[in-house]
């Protein structure tokens, strides 16, 4: 008789309970989304869950070692598990094993390192939400401000945070039998006009006075780390890149692409424009 809910957790049909929990443990840990970043390790996850739900539970793991698959139509559980996880599948269980699972978060996942309630199942009290973050504010990082079901909470933003990385604020999530998940937040920062990022490394264009650029010179700058005069080299070139070392987010670096400013030809001394004229080379 086939028994493909102990292959999912990787180990033997005599297993002993304590077996089953480190075993399970040990995968849970493996394969949770906070760990794994693979986009199949949620799945895998959740797979893994609802196989201990099962055979973690002694009254469940004995009616599934007397009939073994055929509970699932004859099906292994992967496959089971697969065609059903869209729908209802607590429901589904329910009326296979008569009853107990109950609407607890079923086959999701919760914060890495609890693994169940009292040695039961962990329902899923994380609260999953985006939010937009200012460019000023990733690069530099500060305290953020969001209202989240009425309540004010303030963020604090780390340095150098990046668009799909997450924040968690502990104890905001949702509550079960005392306990609290966490409000989880996936972070978009807002793209800039002036600045572009690239790893650490920031990008900047600046308009430089056309005698700076052929003669050479200094010319201010404003950065995230205060105003700072940069030296414009002799016989500079537009789209001109100058790397200002330690600028950029946290260790990374400030690169300026020089843009000249052309004068219009009724702003330059007549005869400086007459003789630009003749002498400048075509």
């Amino acid at each position: 008789m086939a028994k493909s809910l102990y292959e999912v957790l990787g180990v033997s049909e005599n297993a002993t309970q304590d077996e089953i929990k480190k075993a399970y443990r040990k995968l849970a840990r493996k394969y949770h989304p906070d760990i794994c970043k693979r986009p199949e390790c949620e799945e895998k996850f959740k797979e893994i869950n609802t196989a201990y739900e099962i055979l973690g539970d002694p009254e469940k793991r004995k009616q599934y070692d007397q009939f073994g698959d055929t509970m699932f139509n004859g099906q292994n559980f992967q496959d089971f598990y697969r065609q059903h996880k869209d729908v209802d599948l607590e429901e589904i269980l329910n009326s296979i094993f008569g009853g107990g699972f109950g609407k607890s978060g079923f086959g999701s996942f919760g914060g890495f390192g609890d693994f169940g309630f009292g040695g039961g199942f962990a329902p899923d009290l994380d609260v999953h939400a985006k939010i937009q973050v200012p460019f000023d504010l990733s690069v530099n990082g500060g305290v953020f401000t969001i209202n989240y079901n009425g309540e004010t909470i303030k963020i604090k933003i780390p340095e150098g945070l990046k668009t799909g990385q997450k924040l968690r604020v502990k104890g905001k999530g949702k509550t079960f039998q005392g306990h609290k998940g966490d409000l989880i937040l996936e972070i978009e920062v807002l793209p800039s006009n002036e600045w572009e990022r690239k790893g650490n490394d920031l990008y900047k264009k600046i308009d430089v006075p056309l005698k700076t650029m052929i003669f050479g010179g200094k010319i201010g700058v404003d950065t995230f780390k205060g105003h700072i005069n940069v030296k414009v080299p002799k016989n500079s070139k537009s789209c001109q890149k100058l790397r200002v070392k330690g600028y950029g987010v946290k260790d990374g670096d400030l690169y300026l692409e020089l843009r000249p400013i052309l004068p219009k030809v009724e702003e330059i001394d007549p005869d400086l424009a007459k003789m630009m004229e003749e002498k400048l080379p075509s």
